[in-house]
């Protein structure tokens, strides 16, 4: 898998307006590219915050 990145430094994030240009892409397996865009990078942002569980104290006292 690649992923190519476009300059973003002059990019202003605005909730109400999320830029739609592609963030980078990534090739398939058939050699396409595929574009990954704002809104698709926030909603698995999204829908790894549903998911997020902290580290129980059992876990964390295992890797010191």
């Amino acid at each position: 898998m690649s992923l190519h990145m476009l300059d973003t430094r002059n990019a202003c994030p605005d909730e109400n307006n999320l830029n739609t240009e592609p963030a980078g892409y990534v090739i398939d397996e058939q050699g396409r590219e595929i574009a990954i865009t704002e809104q698709m990078i926030q909603q698995a942002c999204a829908e790894l915050d549903q998911h997020w569980r902290p580290v129980s104290p059992s876990m964390s006292e295992s890797r010191v």
